[in-house]
């Protein structure tokens, strides 16, 4: 897009703004695109007053689980999960004014003590529990507006979506291989085994850059793609996270909170959840690594193939740890 059609774009997305909420004085209005992520919607920060700003997302029509966000936005806030506020929504022209929880998010805070961050990650997870632990009864309704729930043609597709654009595209493994290491039968039994499990409501996206801290407390954002799934799959989002680095003290500290979270809601987790975990952080990390070469390779944001080692890395620690997958193992050690 050239300089001339940006602005008149940003032109045009202050004259809708203006309609929906005329007090707002012309001269103060000022409106800035906002660069984030992978995602396919536009996020503009709009300047009503020099105290005032608000969030406008601009959103891909043709993109199912784009539509149901402020559906998610008003359950949440039904269900006192922090999320921003939604002021209007425009669906014909998918446009969404929301709140504006502020630029900080967790990952801003990745250098701080673990003191800090503790206390942010823990505020997160206060959040995250009360989504997990909502009698399926109090989510039947939404369930109905929800993209596909984690089956294991889901988590398949995921494990593919990694050899396909991480594998072959970003480290040039060839054809042969990848369907080899694709068709691995104990692939296969994981995806089965964790399909076979209770499913609770899941964020799908749950990582540092999706959970703004607000005046100490923990926002949930970009949560149009939550979905039944495992809670333990949130867990891995958060704690095998490619953008924060975290010991394994550190991690055991915030499982253990979010064990004893779930204990005091009255769900406590089951006794194989922390095996659970480990085969969720397989299927993230493969998922995220899929993203990243498709997102650095196709669309040709190139900042996202800088987290691949961090990703890989971690990948590997959680696949040499399943004796099944030693062949998926061993080409993983290969990579460089």
């Amino acid at each position: 897009m050239t300089p001339t059609s940006k602005t008149t774009k940003t032109d045009l997305l202050l004259r809708q703004t203006r309609i929906h909420f005329p007090r707002l004085e012309e001269a103060k209005v000022k409106i800035t695109p906002i660069e984030k992520g992978g995602s396919d919607r536009k996020f503009y920060r709009v300047r009503c007053s020099p105290e005032q700003t608000i969030i406008l997302v601009k959103y891909n029509l043709e993109r199912e689980e784009n539509r149901h966000y402020v559906e998610i936005a008003e359950f949440l806030a039904a269900h006192k999960i922090r999320a921003p506020k939604i002021y209007f929504h425009d669906p014909a022209e998918g446009l969404i004014w929301i709140e504006d929880l502020g630029k900080t998010d967790l990952w801003s805070h990745r250098e701080e003590s673990w003191m800090v961050r503790r206390a942010f990650y823990e505020s997160a997870l206060s959040e995250i529990v009360k989504l997990h632990c909502l009698p399926e009864a109090e989510t039947q309704a939404i369930r109905k507006s929800l993209p596909a729930e984690f089956d294991a043609t889901l988590y398949r597709w995921e494990q593919n979506y990694f050899f396909e654009n991480c594998l072959g595209r970003f480290f040039g493994v060839p054809p042969e291989e990848l369907s080899a290491l694709a068709s691995l039968d104990s692939l296969g039994r994981i995806a089965d085994e964790l399909a076979a499990r209770p499913r609770v409501l899941v964020h799908r996206d749950f990582q540092s850059q999706n959970i703004i801290v607000r005046n100490g407390q923990a926002h949930l954002i970009d949560f149009q793609g939550m979905r039944p799934g495992l809670a333990e799959y949130d867990l891995a989002s958060l704690l095998f996270d490619p953008y924060v680095t975290f010991s394994r003290a550190e991690c055991e500290e915030l499982l253990a909170d979010y064990e004893s979270k779930r204990a005091a809601a009255g769900h406590a987790v089951a006794p194989d959840s922390r095996d659970v975990f480990r085969l969720c952080g397989i299927q993230r990390l493969m998922q995220a690594l899929g993203a990243y070469g498709f997102l650095g390779l196709v669309k040709g944001n190139k900042t996202f193939l800088d987290y691949i080692p961090a990703a890989l890395d971690s990948l590997r620690g959680l696949v040499a740890e399943i004796p099944e997958l030693e062949r998926l193992s061993a080409a993983l050690r290969q990579l460089s």
